[in-house]
C-alpha cells in the first residue's frame, strides 16, 4: 500500500505566493489530487541567495541555538531516520522531516500576524518491511498563526501536529510525533554519541564558487523507544535514529544534478556519514565528503579517495526513472567491506520533488569479522 499527498508543480509558485502574503492554505489528503511531481532537485536547491547570507566558512555552533532556525540563510531542515523492531522482532523505517525555505523578508517588521517571512515543508515517510508496505505524506505550512514554525531554546519544529522538540530547556530526550491516515509514530530519542560535525568543523563545502556550501552537523546514533502505529495496530518499538542538519544559500552547484547519502549504524557501534554529488555529464568534481565515527564517539573525516562504492543492481521506478538499489561499500583503511541492501525496493517519495529514501540493510566484514546493520539512503536527481 502507498499513500501519497502533493500538489502539481505548475502550482508550486501558487503555493508559495498564497503562503507568503498571508492566504490560509492547508491540503489535506482527502483534498489531494494525485500528480506526478516533475520539480527536479538541482532546481529547487541551486539558488542565487539574493537577500541571505551565504555559508563561506568555518563558525561556532552553540547549542541548543543551532537546532533552531538559521533565517538569515536560505534553506536548511531537520531530517530525521530511523530503524525499529517491536517486541516479535517485525521492522519499520521511517523519516520525519521539516524544511524551511526562507521567502526574503528575513529582518522585516511584520505589519500582520498573517505575515509569513518562511516556509516550511514537511514530508514523513514509513516503511513497514514485514508487508513489504511503503506510505508518503507530505505537509507545508507558513510561519504564520503558530501553523509552523521552529525555535532553539527550547527546540521545537513543527508543522502543525507534525513536530520534533526536546526536552524541557535540554535538547535531549527529543520526541518526535507524526501521523495521518492510519499511520502514526510517538518516540523518543536519546543521544547515545556527542554531535558530530561534518567536513571543516561543520562546514562542507559543495561546490568551486564561493557560497555553494553548507552548515552540517549530525547525531548519529540515537537510542529510541515508543509505539508505532499502522491500520490500528499500536507496535512498541526500539532502535536506533539519526539526525541530520544543514542549512545554506546554495546547496549545489551549477555542475551537479543530485546526490547519493548513506547514514550507516553498524553492530560494532560505528557509524558512517557519506555522500557523492553526482555531476553532470562530462563534468568532474570532488567534493564528496563523509565522517567515520568510532563506538566511542571520536570521528574522522572521509574523503572520496577513502571509499570505494560499487553498484550490483537498481530498481525501476513505475513512475519513471532507475536508481541505484544494491552497493558494495568500502573502506580499505578500516578493512571495512560491506553489502547494502533496501529492505523494501519501493521506497520513493512522489512529492513536490521526487526521490528514493529508504531503511537499508548492511552485511560484510570488518577487519574479517562479521558485521552487520542498519541505515537510511537518500537518492535525489534520477526522476526529474
Amino acid at each position: 500500500m502507498r499513500v501519497r499527498l502533493m500538489i502539481t508543480v505548475a502550482s508550486v509558485a501558487l503555493v508559495m505566493a498564497a503562503l507568503a502574503t498571508g492566504v490560509y492554505l492547508l491540503i489535506r489528503p482527502s483534498e489531494a489530487v494525485e500528480v506526478r511531481a516533475s520539480l527536479s532537485v538541482s532546481d529547487a536547491l541551486r539558488m542565487d541567495g539574493s537577500g541571505f547570507e551565504f555559508a563561506t566558512g568555518p563558525r561556532r555552533f552553540a547549542f541548543p541555538e543551532d537546532h533552531g532556525p538559521h533565517p538569515e540563510y536560505a534553506l536548511e531542515w531537520w531530517y530525521y531516520t530511523g530503524n525499529l523492531q517491536d517486541a516479535e522482532g517485525r521492522r519499520f523505517g521511517y523519516e520525519l522531516t521539516f524544511f524551511r525555505r526562507g521567502i526574503g523578508n528575513t529582518g522585516s517588521s511584520r505589519t500582520s500576524e498573517w505575515a509569513a517571512e518562511d516556509i516550511y515543508f514537511a514530508h514523513f515517510a514509513f516503511t513497514d518491511v514485514e508487508s513489504d508496505g511503503f506510505y508518503v505524506f507530505e505537509r507545508y505550512s507558513r510561519d504564520a498563526l503558530d501553523l509552523a514554525g521552529a525555535v532553539g531554546s527550547p527546540f521545537r519544529v513543527w508543522i502543525e501536529d507534525w513536530f520534533a522538540e526536546g526536552s524541557g530547556d535540554g535538547t535531549v530526550p527529543m520526541r518526535l510525533r507524526a501521523r495521518e491516515e492510519g499511520v502514526e509514530i510517538n518516540l523518543s530519542l536519546n543521544s547515545d554519541k556527542d554531535i558530530i560535525l561534518h567536513g571543516e568543523d561543520g562546514f562542507a563545502r559543495k561546490g568551486s564558487k564561493p557560497g555553494e556550501a553548507s552548515y552540517y552537523y549530525s547525531m548519529t546514533r540515537m537510542l529510541t523507544t515508543g509505539v508505532v502505529t499502522l491500520d490500528g495496530r499500536a507496535h512498541s518499538v526500539s532502535g536506533l535514529s539519526w539526525l541530520d542538519r544543514e542549512w545554506s544559500s546554495a546547496q549545489l552547484s551549477d555542475d551537479q544534478v543530485g546526490w547519493d547519502w548513506f547514514a550507516l549504524q553498524l553492530s560494532d557501534g560505528r557509524d558512517i556519514m557519506y555522500y557523492q554529488l553526482r555531476p553532470r555529464v562530462g563534468v568532474s568534481t570532488d567534493f564528496d565528503l563523509g565522517t567515520l565515527v568510532a563506538s566511542d564517539g571520536d570521528y574522522s573525516r572521509l574523503k572520496d579517495a577513502d571509499v570505494s562504492i560499487e553498484v550490483l543492481d537498481q530498481w525501476q521506478s513505475p513512475l519513471g526513472g532507475t536508481y541505484p538499489s544494491r552497493w558494495r561499500f568500502q573502506i580499505p583503511n578500516e578493512a571495512l567491506d560491506i553489502e547494502i541492501r533496501p529492505y523494501v525496493a519501493n521506497q520513493e517519495l512522489d512529492t513536490l520533488i521526487r526521490y528514493w529514501e529508504g531503511a537499508v540493510r548492511i552485511e560484510g566484514t570488518s577487519n574479517g569479522q562479521r558485521v552487520e546493520g542498519s541505515g537510511y539512503v537518500e537518492l535525489t536527481g534520477y526522476a526529474e
